[in-house]
């Protein structure tokens, strides 16, 4: 648990140092070689592919787990832990913030491939929210995947399926990474910021579902 809250606070540290490194323009030169790299890279046909895996981060589907792991957690007897969800919106908000108050425009058109369809998409244009850090997609897998895994780590009586799910998680968040660059839907500073932002809700979210129980009361 205190290995967890150090955690929080360190990866706190670097996603504040991220965002003022961002603000000084000192990823330009990197997030502009990625871009580039990747575009050289791109091969039509694995469009349809990288728009699925999107599908697996966007809002719809990363809310419909969440909402399904919170039904579960609360029909399961486990109560307040139901109130995990709370991560998953605070990160969302954090987000948003970001993406309203941090100008790092997002990759121009002329490299940006069609990502995966979202009502989020519809949500930013018709804000007019032109700024792509954090990457919402990144952030939504690192919480959503992670807490299902640590669930599952926790209730699962088969070494073999927490494992499993464990490697699924890791494998997710990996694949996720690499759809938002080589799609050029964001930066690979966006990439970072989400997967930081994602990691600190995570850990927070694991942290209140290993909260120190009271006498009497079930354990997770």
């Amino acid at each position: 648990m205190t290995a967890r809250l150090i955690g929080i606070v360190g990866l706190s540290v670097a996603f504040i140092a991220v965002t003022l490194a961002i603000s000084g323009g000192w990823f330009n030169g990197l997030d502009i070689q990625v871009a580039d790299a990747m575009h050289q890279a791109w091969q039509p046909s694995l469009h349809p592919l990288l728009q699925a895996i999107a599908e697996l981060g966007g809002l719809e589907v990363t809310t419909a787990l969440m909402i399904g792991l919170t039904y579960y957690l609360w029909r399961g007897g486990f109560g307040s832990d139901a109130l995990v969800f709370v991560v998953f919106i605070a990160a969302q908000a954090f987000e948003l913030f970001y993406k309203l108050n941090l100008h790092h425009p997002q990759p121009p058109h002329s490299i940006a491939e069609a990502d995966g369809p979202s009502v989020s998409e519809l949500f930013t244009s018709r804000a007019g929210i032109g700024n792509s850090f954090p990457s919402g997609h990144m952030l939504r897998t690192v919480i959503v995947y992670g807490l299902l895994a640590f669930v599952i780590g926790r209730l699962a009586p088969s070494p073999f399926v927490r494992t499993a799910a464990a490697v699924v998680a890791v494998v997710l968040v990996l694949v996720m990474a690499f759809d938002r660059l080589y799609l050029d839907v964001h930066w690979e500073s966006d990439v970072v910021g989400g997967l930081l932002l994602g990691a600190i809700a995570l850990l927070a979210g694991t942290v209140w579902l290993d909260r120190p129980r009271a006498a009497g009361k079930p354990e997770n």
